[in-house]
């Protein structure tokens, strides 16, 4: 039996020129001139143009002229070099061209929904209901691409150095400990339920106690929350986890694996600063509002309020004395924004929950455009330009109000001038770690500490003793890893000893009942020689979204969801019949 095709179609060249070859791949573009039919016939690899001449095969011709785009069809024909002149020096074929000899549809196509065979931008429903042909197009098929070289270069770095790649189980145990769990009701045992996992967190520590001290897994991952541009209801992770090891240890392995890779698979990509910057959690808070910046540009934030205090501006004044802070940003350069561009802005930070935005626009005349100015003493005043570093031409914007408000409305205003004034380039990776978080956060609603990573997180070890004296003074062994305003992985050294374990769960308010019954396996385990171990997980999906310049992870992912968790191409989720259901000891109720 012949073979569909004996070459790809981005794989002939000038050396191939007289060989006889067979292609099989889909019409990309089919054009008539002077008597001939050209086509463009494209497979996964590339794209290579064939030529129909009635005088060398009428039967070819007419197969030709009968093409529709997409249709799959099967070429046999002679290499030759393209006439002087006529070559495409913008695809690696573009030398030569395939003399058809014989040509076969070996399957017709309806007309898609949207063009293929040019980068239009259809609308993401539409494109995600037909998502077997929005992968067909050059920049999707691209991304796919990117992610197999990726995963493979992550898996043969780790190989190298002695990582074992170890599969761990979809179906587990729920312990509610943050995002909603997916549930999986259990035939056998009626009225119990397994969960998808959130991450394989306490498996891995389970295999650092069986002793495989290096492990690691491109882990498929669960979590019941809405979704959002940069988060899927189902995910993949890095998991990675090691014993014997620091947390340097840990980011140094992953800093220098992401380095490498970059420069390898993306060299039209460059990073900031080599090594990463290691910033404490307290100063990217302090100077960008967030714990995962954009670090590519400035624009920090500048806390005043010292001065404003006692400004006399009452709403400064204020903010102060309710606990509060009053911080700014200088936007360098729109110091010419016009009042209704100004409105603008306050109108975004409103929606972030700010209640307003003063501002002050410095003039080249040494005069300012003002909210509040003409509340401030000149010597206030000119303290205040100073901290701001404010030229001629500049603008500073100020949100005041609770700390978590103001700094997250500054964070998200310092995006929106970022882009503004064109500062975020894509081609540019600001990858960095952020350290030293807090080891618990006070919930004041429920009157309790919350872990600010997960329960399984190690205390510096200096700072243990705080956890009985001022525990929201303690620090976390944990490490988040960002990239250009998305954190992009986290992870932490991990608690190996029961009675520390049995301690932060009676400080975080897990009564001992509950957390023997959600993590008695782990607590025994602890007492059977657990070693000192640590680890982390990089999502995959965000960092490819950044390495493919893509401005969603749903680009990345072969078949995603949409926005409200729903496969519109399957329907799914979706009802299912009463028998399954009676044999899963299930009844559906239903809001009327």
């Amino acid at each position: 039996m012949p073979h569909y095709k004996t070459h790809t179609c981005g794989e002939l060249r000038k050396e191939h020129a007289g060989q006889t070859v067979t292609l099989a791949g889909w019409v990309h573009r089919r054009r008539d001139h002077g008597g001939l039919t050209f086509l463009d016939l494209r497979d996964r690899w590339g794209i290579t143009q064939v030529v129909a001449n009635p005088e060398l095969s009428s039967g070819a011709h007419r197969a030709a002229q009968e093409l529709r785009n997409e249709y799959v069809v099967q070429v046999i024909g002679m290499v030759r070099p393209r006439p002087a002149g006529m070559e495409n020096t913008t695809i690696p074929t573009g030398e030569i061209e395939l003399e058809a000899h014989s040509l076969q549809v070996l399957n017709p196509a309806k007309t898609p929904p949207f063009t293929i065979n040019e980068e239009a931008n259809p609308e993401e429903l539409v494109r995600l209901k037909y998502r077997y042909l929005d992968l067909r197009r050059e920049r999707m098929a691209r991304n796919l691409q990117l992610r197999h070289r990726v995963v493979k270069f992550i898996r043969d770095f780790l190989d190298e150095r002695g990582f074992l790649e170890i599969e761990t189980p979809i179906l587990f145990k729920t312990t509610p400990e943050g995002a909603r769990d997916y549930l999986v009701p259990s035939r056998v045992h009626p009225g119990k339920f397994f969960a998808l996992p959130q991450s394989p967190q306490q498996l891995k520590q389970l295999l650092m106690v069986a002793g495989v001290e290096r492990y690691f897994q491109i882990a498929r991952c669960f979590r019941d929350e809405d979704q959002r541009g940069d988060r899927q209801a189902e995910f993949t992770q890095l998991d990675v986890e090691m014993s014997f090891v620091n947390r340097e240890d840990v980011m140094g392995l992953i800093e220098g694996m992401f380095t490498a890779m970059i420069k390898e698979l993306v060299p039209e990509r460059r990073l900031l600063q080599e090594p990463w910057p290691r910033l404490t959690y307290r100063e990217v808070m302090d100077r960008y509002g967030k714990d995962s910046p954009d670090i590519r540009f400035g624009l920090e934030l500048v806390d005043i309020s010292d001065l404003a205090a006692s400004s006399g501006f009452k709403v400064f004044a204020e903010a102060v004395a309710r606990g509060g802070t009053v911080r700014g940003i200088n936007a360098k350069g729109l110091g010419s924004y016009s009042r209704k561009q100004v409105d603008e802005l306050t109108e975004f930070v409103k929606q972030h929950g700010a209640k307003g935005l003063a501002y002050l626009a410095v003039e080249a005349s040494g005069e300012h455009r003002s909210t509040f100015a003409k509340f401030l003493s000149p010597a206030t005043l000119q303290t205040l330009l100073e901290r701001m570093a404010a030229e001629a031409g500049d603008l500073l914007l100020f949100v005041a109000g609770q700390p978590a408000l103001a700094l997250d409305a500054l964070s998200r205003l310092r995006v929106e001038l970022g882009d503004r004034l064109g500062l975020r380039d894509d081609r540019l990776l600001g990858i960095f770690w952020v350290i030293d978080f807090p080891f618990v956060n006070w919930n004041e609603e429920e009157k309790r500490w919350d872990p600010s990573h997960h329960l399984f997180t190690a205390p510096m070890p200096e700072d243990v003793a705080l956890l009985d004296t001022d525990p929201g003074a303690a620090r976390g062994q944990q490490y988040d890893l960002v990239c250009n305003n998305y954190e992009i992985g986290g992870g932490s050294i991990r608690i190996h000893d029961r009675a520390l374990q049995e301690k932060v769960f009676e400080l975080i308010g897990l009564e001992r009942e509950v957390a023997r019954q959600r993590f008695g396996h782990m607590l025994e385990a602890f007492e059977y020689g657990t070693p000192p171990h640590g680890g982390v997980a990089p999502g995959i999906d965000r960092l490819l979204m950044l390495l493919a310049g893509e401005p969603n992870i749903r680009e990345v992912i072969a078949f995603p969801k949409t926005q409200q968790a729903a496969d519109v191409m399957a329907g799914a989720p979706s009802a299912v019949e009463p028998k399954q259901l009676e044999e899963l000891h299930i009844s559906v109720t239903r809001d009327t």
